[in-house]
């Protein structure tokens, strides 16, 4: 297995188009992983397991 492309919660807005708000909701409820926070107290996600939670979510 690869290693985690980690990703602050705007970038992974980014590649996704999910809002910062909402992504914080599905770490809450253990949707997703959190791995930490950067320096300025962003949480940081895996970017390969959020896009695999989209892909489960839309089938």
């Amino acid at each position: 297995m690869s290693e985690p492309l980690v990703v602050d919660l705007y970038a992974a807005q980014a590649a996704t188009g999910v809002k910062p708000g909402t992504l914080r909701q599905w770490l809450n409820r253990g949707h997703l992983t959190r791995h930490g926070y950067d320096r300025a107290g962003r949480a940081l996600v895996d970017l390969g397991e959020l896009q695999r939670h989209l892909t489960r979510k839309a089938a």
